[in-house]
């Protein structure tokens, strides 16, 4: 027997508050990411893995957020926590692989090609994972051609994601990007979804059960104390603010092996000759 399957329990509630921890993690990424391009080898590192760390986590908690509001009718839905938090690994380390490869090789087309594929299979890989995780009495079928749409989906938001953080164009440029990326990975999220059907073994009907939301809220502490230290890191660092032209002159002046200057605000009139030739 097919279950009835109800992806919005809470109504809005949940695909909203899982689109702003998308936001939020891609914000965080893509801002560590955009840094670690401007500085010192010893640094990069740091920043690379901070930023792939944030993604992961963001896009992990976007998705078990969204699954709150996940239930079949017929049977109580709960969760392997080895399963769920291994879907959290996968989309770290995946996510990081992309991420390595941008900061380290930087926007070519092969670097961007390469690493966005990765990163947007990590992200389809924890979406599967997690999906995986889930314990019912039933099995879980997908449309295989929709399933195929959601990993495109992953594949095409990761390369542009990647390719905005690396033009460096400061603190709303980078806004707009986590912004679109928080988008199409809730529409991933929810093509997948859309694939997903449940074919439930045994008797019927209604049963009792925990919700969703008591089951994996308590699963979520981790990640989102994550995400709160790695907003301070990036609320506290002077670059993270700056525009893209003060980026460039801190990543001038460390190639020349002179300490970068403070933030500044510099109109063009007050530019010398050479800084307009220059840029």
């Amino acid at each position: 027997m097919q279950g009835t399957v109800d992806g919005f329990s809470y109504g809005l509630v949940t695909p909203i508050a899982a689109y702003v921890m998308a936001c939020v993690g891609g914000a965080l990424g893509l801002r560590c990411t955009a840094r670690s391009l401007v500085v010192g080898n010893s640094w990069r590192p740091g920043w690379l893995a901070l930023g792939a760390a944030a993604i992961g986590s963001g896009i992990w908690t976007m998705h078990f957020i969204a699954m709150m509001g996940f239930t079949v009718k017929e049977a109580p839905v709960s969760y392997d926590p080895s399963l769920t938090f291994a879907s959290l690994g996968v989309a770290i380390v995946m996510v990081g692989i992309g991420v390595f490869i941008v900061g380290y090789r930087g926007p070519t087309f092969m670097a961007l090609f390469t690493g966005g594929t990765i990163t947007g299979l990590g992200v389809a890989s924890m979406h599967y994972l997690g999906m995986a995780a889930m314990r019912l009495r039933g099995t879980l079928q997908y449309d295989t051609l929709t399933v195929a749409s959601s990993v495109v989906i992953a594949v095409v938001a990761a390369t542009a994601a990647l390719w905005a953080a690396a033009q460096v164009r400061g603190f709303l440029w980078s806004l707009g990007a986590s912004l679109v990326m928080g988008l199409a990975v809730s529409g991933m999220h929810y093509t997948g979804m859309a694939a997903l059907s449940v074919h439930l073994h045994g008797s019927t009907g209604s049963v009792a059960g925990d919700s969703p939301a008591e089951l994996l809220a308590p699963m979520m502490v981790g990640p989102l104390a994550f995400l709160l230290l790695a907003g301070v890191v990036v609320m506290f660092d002077p670059l993270m603010i700056m525009g893209k032209e003060d980026w460039r002159d801190a990543a001038r002046a460390r190639s020349n092996g002179v300490p970068a200057a403070p933030p500044r605000s510099v109109t063009p009139a007050r530019r010398s000759p050479q800084y307009r030739q220059d840029w």
